[in-house]
């Protein structure tokens, strides 16, 4: 199989061309290399995956529509795993114009490049941020979604959208999948976990919103990627899927299990949740368990342990230097 992977050079992108390569795929890689986090770590993941004969990286922006039209035209792929994006909730409340170009604009670009140049299959990866402030638990694929509290999840249910409009007008087969707080090695540096481990080895404060009250579905990124090439390996018409470990755990008690294994403190500063944010996330992942054959099988202890041992052994020269 041939699969263009936007983002490919990112936390979850990268996991997701390796586990491809792995099982004998050819894959290109579409990454700007953007500024939002250090470049360096993009170009260390990127630097990785070259390394393999069967894997292209090109530097291009999903905003450079020619650019995104030509890349798709000349080759022929079976699938794209669309996972580029601008993320996070906090950043998107000051800038919700870039992530209005990027997480819509870039991929209407996508999904007419997919459509000239004969892709059938696109897996576009979204967040349970557009569940937003939803009150029944856990949350399921039928909630209308319709009321998100930040443009990041806004931008994400559009691209949703978008997807059901070009598989009902031209027959593109369109799978969503609702990441749910995925965590593990090459993390962004602006996501939780990776805070906390940063703050126990520098120094640096993280705040800790609602004193740690709140609910997140944490899900190891090798289960998340083993829901995406599921769902690469399956199209399925237009379907929006759940991708969680479908076992919350409190926030707090999360930063506890990092504290323990490292043997170190975190330095956490009291803040209240955020209008953006939500106190519990939770995913009901039968229909991921239907469709997909998704079994999670990394429990958080297991999944913070690998994490606090990449880290160390990967990042914690750069936290100390």
């Amino acid at each position: 199989m041939r699969v263009l992977v936007t983002g490919a050079a990112g936390f979850i992108g990268s996991h997701l061309a390796e586990a491809l390569l792995n099982r004998g795929d050819t894959v290109v890689g579409l990454d700007n290399f953007n500024d939002y986090y250090d470049p360096a770590i993009k170009r260390a993941n990127a630097a990785f995956l070259e390394g393999h004969p069967r894997f292209r990286m090109v530097e291009g922006d999903i905003r450079d529509r020619p650019r995104v039209m030509a890349l798709c035209g000349a080759d022929h792929f079976d699938a794209l795993a669309h996972l580029a994006a601008m993320a996070g909730v906090r950043y998107a409340v000051e800038h919700p114009d870039i992530y209005a170009e990027v997480n819509v604009g870039g991929t209407v670009n996508l999904l007419d490049a997919a459509r000239s140049s004969g892709i059938p299959h696109m897996v576009f990866a979204s967040t349970s941020s557009v569940y937003g402030d939803a009150k029944i638990l856990p949350f399921v694929e039928t909630d209308p979604c319709n009321r998100p509290l930040q443009p990041y999840a806004a931008t994400k249910k559009a691209g949703e959208l978008l997807g059901f409009t070009y598989h009902h007008l031209f027959g593109l087969t369109f799978t969503v999948l609702r990441f749910f707080t995925v965590y593990g090695p090459r993390g962004r540096p602006d996501m939780m976990a990776y805070k906390v481990l940063d703050s126990i080895f520098s120094g640096h404060p993280v705040p800790l919103y609602r004193a740690g009250q709140m609910y997140r579905d944490w899900t190891y990124v090798s289960d998340t990627v083993q829901g995406i090439v599921a769902a690469i390996d399956r199209p399925l018409g237009y379907e929006v899927i759940n991708l969680g470990r479908g076992e919350p755990v409190l926030l707090a008690d999360f930063v506890a299990l990092i504290e323990q294994l490292t043997g170190k403190r975190a330095t956490l500063e009291p803040a209240p949740m955020m209008a953006a944010d939500v106190p519990s996330t939770h995913a009901d992942i039968r229909k991921a368990r239907e469709l997909l054959g998704y079994h999670p099988a990394v429990s958080v202890n297991e999944g913070v342990s690998q994490l606090c041992s990449w880290y160390l052994r990967c990042r914690r020269p750069q936290a100390l230097g």
